[in-house]
């Protein structure tokens, strides 16, 4: 940022003190970044790079392969896929950072079979930025214990972190998601209902997202099913795509409204989305912004911490519903901190609290 880089331009003692001096990555001062405005002089040093990979980038060559290989070990490992979670515990709706946190909380059992969907080719929501497009991701203390986690470094102030780029976070988090093997994305896929049995969710009703958003070009492309003992919606606050599980809830008659969001009060809203995660009907479980939605609590703006631990809390909830250890009833034994268990464990105060 700029107030970075001009905070080294000068050689003159200092004669205010900046919060820079104060900043760290998990207590580490941060480094001079006066590296950055040093030219790089060709030949003026013997610099010693090397490759991991064993190849000569001069003369390399592919190993030959078949077209019709290449799209088989594509369609055969999706359609796979469809077969082993047609039938899943959890299906997550909406891959932003509270979709993303729930499924890694959820998928440390490797018991628990969970499928995420996510309408977007690129999942993340709006976690790869800050706020109006800027890059530093801000959470509030102490949410930044489930960063400490996922070894995300930070720039630690008083109250809160700041994590250099958003994008950080969410390609973490992500990249230590999917390569478990109890987890599944289905992203570009959008979903289009949900299954309603006796009064409870039981799964949803899915389509290629692009057949979706053309429902009215098109003539009719029936959709797909997936059955779960547990959904939760994690669709993000009010869109083209955004709390639309709640919505559907209204419109079935299953809830009475969806009053969506008020102005924004950080401090009222972070507390309330975690406070609120809840099993809204029997079968779903909604976390992140669409909590607000449903509730009328006010929006929270451009911090994270409460869609990570909202997350959480969804994924606990989940546990529970399935019969497992959980952090909510004290049965859990994993890492999660107790601060955060804390901040998770009231269920019982409604939005007018």
């Amino acid at each position: 940022m700029a107030t970075t880089l001009t905070s080294s331009l000068s050689s003159k003692p200092k004669t205010k003190t900046s919060f820079l001096d104060h900043s760290s990555f998990h207590g580490v001062p941060i480094s001079s970044p006066s590296r950055l405005l040093q030219p790089i002089k060709s030949g003026t040093q013997n610099l010693s790079i090397s490759m991991s990979a064993s190849y000569d980038l001069n003369s390399f060559k592919f190993e030959p392969i078949k077209e019709s290989i290449v799209s088989r070990e594509m369609t055969r490992r999706y359609m796979m896929d469809m077969i082993t979670y047609a039938d899943t515990d959890v299906v997550i709706v909406g891959a932003g950072s509270a979709g993303l946190s729930c499924a890694y909380e959820l998928s440390k059992n490797p018991s628990v079979q969970v499928a995420i969907i996510e309408q977007s080719v690129s999942p993340g929501g709006g976690a790869w930025l800050g706020g109006q497009l800027f890059s530093s991701m801000v959470v509030r203390k102490p949410a930044h214990l489930f960063l400490n986690e996922l070894e995300i470094e930070y720039d630690e102030q008083d109250d809160y972190v700041v994590i250099k780029h958003a994008a950080l976070f969410t390609s973490t988090i992500m990249s230590k998601l999917l390569a478990r093997p109890n987890v599944k994305l289905f992203n570009a896929v959008a979903v289009e209902d949900l299954i309603v049995k006796g009064g409870r969710v039981g799964g949803v009703v899915t389509n290629w997202a692009l057949v979706s958003m053309n429902h009215d070009t098109q003539s009719c492309m029936d959709p797909n099913v997936m059955e779960a003992k547990v959904v939760v919606s994690s669709c993000g606050h009010d869109g083209p795509f955004g709390a639309t599980g709640v919505k559907r809830l209204k419109s079935i008659g299953m809830i009475d409204s969806v009053p969506g969001m008020k102005a924004l009060d950080m401090n009222a809203a972070e507390d309330a989305i975690v406070r609120l995660t809840r099993e809204i009907v029997p079968g779903m479980i909604v976390t992140g912004m669409e909590v607000a939605e449903i509730d009328g609590s006010p929006r929270m703006g451009p911090t994270f911490g409460a869609m990570m631990i909202s997350g959480q809390k969804a994924a606990h909830l989940a546990l529970q519903s399935l019969g497992l250890p959980n952090a909510l009833d004290g049965t859990y034994t994993g890492n999660i901190h107790p601060e955060l268990i804390l901040a998770a464990a009231d269920t019982t105060e409604t939005a007018d609290a």
